[in-house]
């Protein structure tokens, strides 16, 4: 493959400003994911330490191979929600080795709120094990969890994707013969029991760990009788009379070897390896990025930058360069795996929609993933583009993403507006992992394009009642709508709603994606079978 030769000047003052400004937006980012990490607040996290228990975060470390990263997902979810009482939406999840397997990790945060479950807690739980689904990846559930918090429990009880898809997912996982574990290092109450009852081995700490389906206080209200919680449901009673239970912990660490020990009987799952020696790292500083990504969406950014410094050696065989050029299509590796590349450089065109299609088609052909590098204000406007078909040529590459049954992970380097987001492996699309960058912006439409579409109405409404156009109140709309969609648009919004995987930092882009293509090698896909064309 030929590399790619970047066209920017590192030295140049347009480059020095812009990494600046990113760097700003980078440590703001930063800043907030270092306070979140800490849980819950510091009197909770005392108190939890002082009855012998590991943190979250320090229980996955313990429990994951060392010197390898975990690859913590939705970290900033409910950011901004429930004022802020709920760091993480009380739960840390992601993926980790063990034992050289990747493996998705959930671990209730017991310091946020007694671990209890949110409308995001629920999503963020259900999204890891459709991770695990998807690439048919190993589970461990480290359970410290009260359950429902029950102010919430109208919005996390009863509907398809609320609490009960736990255990639906659970039964669902173990068909397809898909390991998980469960280390009950806390609570473990009402519906929540079922975790550790669904796990195909558990491990439960003495003195510490309990699993009952109504605590004392229910057990007293219902049937008058007293019993303590370790009486009631304990590790004692759980790993010799009741059997819910299979290994008896003495204390969160020892907990965790035991689960590594469990993981050396787990076989291997079986996929494409690729030699170390054979990875190229990029050509190009991939620090270089921050004086490259947009901070102004409105100013056009060469998606081949980005590309080059993600693949393996700077280098891409690109697909109809001279055509359609408003997207950039092409082949590369990462972390030594095959990749087709859809890149955003412009508004979306008839031809460019076309020229798009044809490329999922040969991925799919060829059973190559494909990364979509998101910058998009959407399809082109007007009577013209109308005229020409723009939808229908438009929902032939809808069509062709939605139905491509290979790996497709999205990335949103800048904006993600309107159709433009479908067409390229939006949330709706299931790319297999979507993240964002701490600057993107994601809505329906720009809030320039917003407010000015809501003021023609406002305009040709007042009109029509025979009244002036009171530029007062037009200058009032203008800002609110701008206000909303800055703060609904932005990447913060985004991820604390789980719309996206997470907010990642653009240079750990290659490493998250190799490893997001790796473990996609765990699970064969179905053959692509594509509908009707308008032609």
């Amino acid at each position: 493959m030929n590399r790619i030769k970047s066209q920017i000047d590192i030295n140049s003052d347009t480059f020095k400003q812009n990494k600046s400004e990113y760097l700003k937006i980078l440590n703001k980012y930063k800043t907030i994911l270092n306070e979140v990490s800490k849980g819950g607040p510091e009197s909770s996290r005392e108190r939890h330490k002082k009855r012998g228990k590991l943190l979250a975060r320090e229980r996955i470390e313990l429990l994951i191979d060392k010197n390898t990263p975990f690859i913590e997902l939705s970290a900033l979810a409910s950011f901004n929600q429930y004022d802020n009482s709920f760091p993480s939406a009380g739960i840390v999840t992601g993926i980790g080795v063990i034992h050289g397997k990747e493996t998705i990790i959930i671990a209730n945060d017991a310091t946020v709120k007694g671990g209890t479950y949110i409308r995001q807690t629920i999503k963020k739980h259900i999204r890891a094990q459709e991770i695990a689904m998807e690439n048919h990846l190993p589970c461990v559930y480290m359970v410290d969890s009260g359950g429902v918090f029950l102010p919430e429990q109208a919005n996390v009880f009863p509907d398809k994707f609320d609490f009960g898809r736990f255990f639906y997912n659970q039964a669902r996982l173990s068909a397809k013969k898909i390991p998980q574990i469960s280390i009950v290092m806390g609570s473990c109450t009402a519906g929540g029991a079922y975790v550790p009852a669904m796990s195909d081995e558990t491990i439960i700490v003495k003195n510490q760990g309990t699993i009952f389906i109504g605590g004392p206080p229910l057990v007293k209200a219902a049937t008058g009788e007293e019993v303590s919680a370790e009486e009631l449901g304990g590790a004692d009673v759980h790993t010799s009379i009741s059997g819910v239970a299979d290994h008896l912990a003495m204390n969160d660490a020892h907990a965790i070897e035991i689960c590594r020990n469990i993981f050396e009987t787990i076989p291997d799952t079986h996929y494409e390896k690729t030699e170390i020696n054979s990875i190229e790292p990029p050509y190009y500083d991939p620090e270089e990025l921050y004086g490259i990504l947009p901070i102004d969406l409105k100013k056009p950014v060469d998606s081949k930058e980005i590309i080059a410094r993600i693949v393996d050696g700077s280098r891409f065989q690109e697909f109809k360069a001279r055509y359609a050029p408003t997207i950039t299509t092409g082949f590369a590796k990462i972390m030594g795996y095959n990749v087709g590349i859809i890149a955003n450089n412009g508004v979306l065109f008839s031809e460019t929609a076309l020229k798009g299609a044809h490329f999922v088609e040969l991925c799919t052909s060829r059973n190559i993933p494909i990364l979509f590098l998101q910058n998009i204000t959407g399809f082109i406007v007007g009577k013209q583009y109308e005229r020409n078909g723009i939808a229908r040529d438009g929902a032939k590459f809808v069509h062709a993403v939605a139905n491509a049954n290979v790996p497709k992970f999205t990335v949103v380097f800048g904006g993600s507006f309107g159709a433009g987001n479908y067409a390229m492996a939006g949330r709706a699309y299931d790319p297999r992992f979507l993240f964002m960058y701490p600057n993107s912006k994601i809505s329906v439409m720009g809030g320039e394009q917003a407010a000015n579409v809501l003021i023609t109405i406002t305009q040709e409404k007042m009109k029509a009642e025979g009244k002036d156009v009171n530029l007062d109140e037009i200058e009032k709309i203008r800002k609110e709508i701008l206000d909303k969609y800055e703060e609904e648009g932005s990447a913060y919004y985004s991820t604390s709603r789980l719309w996206d995987d997470g907010i990642i930092d653009p240079i750990d882009t290659r490493k998250i994606i190799g490893l997001a293509i790796a473990i996609s090698k765990n699970n064969i896909d179905e053959e692509t079978k594509y509908g009707v064309f308008r032609m």
